[in-house]
């Protein structure tokens, strides 16, 4: 295994913690949008504050960290993704502004007119955002994307094609998917009677996404035929069976009420998706799209020909590890905190008071 993996293992494994995390905060923005009108909504939309509140910000972490890899250990490919996905990129980038923004003006607005306008900016940006990094990764994964040193691609057509709208309302699903199942933990120790209601949107989110993972490979298998070739290979078969298989169990687990444990095996449902797609496009990063299914051509994108020079990765795999050795620990004890329920003083006595 050279450096150049081993970046690029590292580089994935934050892509994931961004789609876990990051998304299940998205994932909420989708349902605070759907949550309903400002009285009957109160209660889930206070549900949804409390969950997300103390740590939507540290969730982009993963988000930078990913890029800052990309752009120092595969400067071609961020360079070429960046000069063809400029769009997307763009608009998602304003969406977690206006995300941000909506979130924390909401909270201070002392009138509800103000409140409904801020929170229709965080829902409505919570949803369009994962759509454009979904459409995205379809983009690249479909072969619509040169590295930088073969020229642009189609500013227009590289994220707006149907590989890319699969993957985008892929992505949006997966996020409501994931939000709902951290919710209805939340709301079991923070407000019990929203857990029938989370419980409901989990497992109609479960199934939605599972419908359009199927539509996905279909729509994959007619508009990039080479990626469903490599997707029905040994490892990226195995993985995108263990996402189905977590998929199943999550909805078995959470009709038996079982809400720690499904947190375990949605977050698998949904990680297993991109470790196959990164299995199946293996070992291009920008995959070409002639000759996609047996990567003849266009062999500038392969793992070390966009690699950056071995002192670089080398510096860059130990800056790494000494970030992980500070910020792990940071991380752990922040969700810690946040997710630790209060527990009353031993001073305090029956009635509340000292």
């Amino acid at each position: 295994m050279t450096a150049a993996d081993l970046l690029l293992g590292v580089l994935f494994l934050a892509l994931t913690s961004y789609a876990l995390f990051g998304g299940a905060d998205f994932g909420a923005g989708f349902w605070d949008l759907f949550a309903g009108r400002a009285r009957t909504g109160s209660p889930q939309r206070r549900l949804i504050e409390h969950a997300i509140g103390p740590v939507w910000e540290a969730n982009h972490v993963w988000l930078i960290f990913t890029i800052v890899l990309l752009w120092t250990g595969f400067p071609t490919v961020f360079a070429g993704v960046a000069a063809t996905m400029y769009i997307p990129l763009t608009a998602a980038a304003l969406g977690i502004i206006g995300r941000g923004a909506g979130f924390a003006f909401r909270k201070t607005s002392a009138t509800l007119a103000r409140q409904r306008l801020f929170g229709a900016g965080f829902a409505f940006s919570s949803l369009v955002t994962p759509f454009f990094f979904g459409a995205v990764a379809g983009g690249i994964a479909s072969g619509r994307v040169p590295p930088w040193t073969a020229g642009r691609g189609a500013v227009l057509t590289s994220w707006w094609n149907p590989t890319s709208v699969a993957t985008g309302a892929l992505a949006v699903g997966g996020c409501a998917y994931l939000a709902a199942v951290f919710l209805t933990f939340d709301a079991q120790r923070e407000a019990p009677a929203l857990v029938p209601t989370f419980r409901r949107r989990a497992l109609w989110a479960g199934a939605g996404v599972g419908v359009l993972a199927a539509a996905g490979l279909l729509t994959v298998r007619a508009d990039a035929g080479g990626l469903a070739d490599r997707l029905w290979r040994p490892l990226p078969a195995s993985l995108i069976a263990l996402s189905a298989v977590a998929g199943l169990a999550s909805i078995a687990l959470l009709a038996l009420g079982r809400y720690v444990a499904v947190r375990l095996t949605g977050a698998i449902a949904v990680a297993a998706v991109l470790w196959g797609w990164a299995a199946a496009q293996y070992p291009y990063l920008l995959p070409p799209r002639a000759g996609y299914s047996g990567y003849s051509g266009s062999a500038g994108s392969v793992l070390q020909d966009v690699a950056a020079t071995p002192a670089v990765m080398r510096a860059t795999l130990w800056a790494v590890l000494v970030g992980v050795a500070i910020l792990t620990p940071s991380l752990w004890w922040l969700y810690r905190l946040f997710q630790t329920p209060v527990r009353p003083s031993s001073a305090t006595d029956a009635d509340g008071e000292r």
